[in-house]
């Protein structure tokens, strides 16, 4: 396995990580409506767990508001039953062919209780990350100690990986800082 190989592999799997947290991250609730709040959601239809976005079209009129329009209006029911599963925190409301649910605003209390959420979020991912940076060194020891790539060559291969780490850490803080921002804003 070359040195590109290995960088590469170790990249991919720090990408993997950082946007996992970021779907993971959508998932959270902030006082603002939002699809990306319930389009995750696993709905038992016909047998199968569906996305909700691939069993209704979802809407956010107002900031206060999710509208769920089911293609198949007697699927409506499903929907409402995995949304109190999901347990977001949301009642759902059902008229038989729109569900609506109102997003209520976030106490401090509770805007507390989600950052100290997200940041543990953000810790896993960044301990994904280390072990990204962990394999993708023992590799390079395995590399050099059969010989396919020199000292200097291992040297400037764990280097790499490094920089790499430092990189995709960052990227994690980013996602977190921006989305604490958005849970304490009103």
């Amino acid at each position: 396995m070359a040195m590109d190989e290995i960088l590469l592999e170790v990249e991919e799997n720090m990408d993997a990580a950082v946007e996992y947290l970021k779907k993971e991250l959508r998932g959270i609730r902030t006082g603002r409506a939002s699809a990306g709040l319930v389009d995750h959601i696993k709905v038992e239809y016909y047998g199968s767990p569906t996305d909700l976005r691939q069993l209704a079209t979802i809407s956010t009129p107002d900031a206060s508001l999710i509208v769920i329009k089911p293609f198949d209006p007697a699927s409506a029911k499903d929907i409402t039953q995995a949304i109190q599963a999901a347990n977001i925190g949301i009642t759902p409301s059902s008229d038989g062919k729109v569900i609506r649910l109102a997003v209520p605003a976030l106490s401090g209390e509770r805007r507390t209780q989600l950052t100290t959420q997200i940041k543990k979020m953000a810790e896993a991912s960044r301990v994904t990350i280390r072990n990204a940076r962990r394999d993708g060194n023992k590799l390079i020891d395995t590399q050099e100690a059969d010989g396919e790539l020199t000292e200097d060559q291992a040297e400037k291969a764990r280097e790499e990986v490094q920089k790499l780490t430092n990189q995709y850490e960052r990227k994690v803080e980013e996602v977190l800082t921006a989305k604490t921002t958005e849970i304490q804003e009103d």
